[in-house]
């Protein structure tokens, strides 16, 4: 890639979208929204945003479904929408969400206990640096990460990492700016009415990618395969390991 479309990508102004603090390594400094408005964005993510479970599905096992045994990973699982998701849709897959916020995490194994789900966990972590080996995972999902988080690249390094050869990672993003803000607009409205705080470690203002922004994010690791494309207020990426 021409560096000056790298050094453009590095530039890129931080960002949010639905702004989990799994987008967001641990070690930042401050108090995150995520956990002192924790209910605010389970509500933005069961009753606002969109549900590409389908679409995940289709594009990561075209025409079938994963083998037993199958290890997928959620980056920035926030309340475990997705995890539990497939977890419920797929018993004989094995899935891990991954969030750097206590208040999504619990959350999220809530959602996992009233399901009754035995084949999805939930760990805190840094999803720029985890703990879990090379070429770990046969599929990894991620929904509204990039947005906010200034080292996207690193991100991505990381998810071309963990894969196995052949697997596969699937990413939606908004592409629309209010839309991305609603949910950091209104955790700090509410933040703002029941206790004053400066410093939060979130963005004061959303922003997104554009198009080919995306794409050259993406294209900063030698997939064998790799699109994006746009549909409606999302846009999408997925990426197989060679």
């Amino acid at each position: 890639m021409h560096q000056l479309a790298k050094e453009r990508i590095d530039q890129l102004p931080i960002a949010g979208g639905a702004m989990h603090p799994g987008s967001m390594p641990i070690t930042e400094k401050g108090e995150s929204l995520f956990e002192h408005a924790a209910w605010l964005y389970v509500l933005c993510r069961e009753k606002l945003f969109r549900d590409d479970t389908q679409r995940m599905i289709s594009a990561l096992w075209p025409e079938r479904s994963p083998s037993a045994g199958t290890k997928m990973i959620e980056f920035g699982c926030g309340p475990g929408f997705y995890s539990c998701q497939f977890a419920a849709h797929f018993p004989q897959l094995s899935v891990t969400g991954v969030d750097s916020s206590e208040a999504q995490l619990a959350w999220a194994r809530t959602k996992k206990l009233a399901l009754n789900l035995s084949n999805c966990g939930f760990e805190c972590g840094d999803v720029l640096s985890l703990s879990c080996a090379d070429e770990s995972y046969e599929a990894l999902i991620a929904s509204r990460l990039f947005t906010i988080l200034p080292q996207r690249k690193q991100a991505i390094a990381e998810m071309f990492r963990i894969l196995r050869p052949g697997g596969r990672a699937f990413v939606a993003e908004p592409r629309h700016l209010f839309r991305a803000n609603v949910p950091l607009m209104t955790m700090r409205l509410l933040a703002g009415l029941t206790r004053f705080r400066a410093g939060y470690r979130e963005p004061g203002r959303a922003t997104v990618l554009s198009a080919t922004a995306f794409e050259q994010l993406f294209a900063t690791q030698p997939w064998r395969n790799m699109r994006t494309w746009q549909d409606g207020r999302y846009q999408y990426a997925l990426c197989e390991k060679g």
